[in-house]
């Protein structure tokens, strides 16, 4: 049982790091950084490449995640993501609470993910 969660863990953190590697447009995947009308949060995401990287592991594991939850669980997930990104607002232009707000959120996907009941 523990080489399959094992497995399982490393699958989903070799998807996660693959992600990492695609290529980018220079906007954070989440929103557009050429509009002018950016929320203080967004302006520094887009303005600091580690909190840019954190934002496209962030959707790309939403994303991953969500496509795999029966479609009854998917409003749930995505109630949880509005509620995160309120929070995430809520650091305004502070780098370091944003960072710990994508690595929270990242931690509760993990948490959803592991979760998830695979036919294997």
């Amino acid at each position: 049982m523990k080489t399959a969660s094992a497995t399982t863990s490393i699958l989903f953190l070799s998807t996660l790091v693959i992600a990492g590697m695609m290529p980018r447009h220079g906007d954070a995947a989440s929103f557009d950084c050429t509009k002018t009308d950016l929320k203080a949060d967004e302006k520094a995401i887009c303005d600091n490449r580690d909190l840019n990287d954190l934002d496209v592991k962030m959707v790309t594991t939403f994303e991953l995640i969500s496509g795999l939850l029966p479609m009854g669980n998917r409003g749930e997930l995505q109630d949880q993501q509005t509620v995160w990104l309120k929070t995430r607002q809520s650091c305004n232009a502070d780098n370091d609470c944003i960072t710990k707000a994508y690595d929270a959120r990242l931690k509760a996907l993990k948490s959803v993910y592991d979760k998830i009941e695979r036919p294997l």
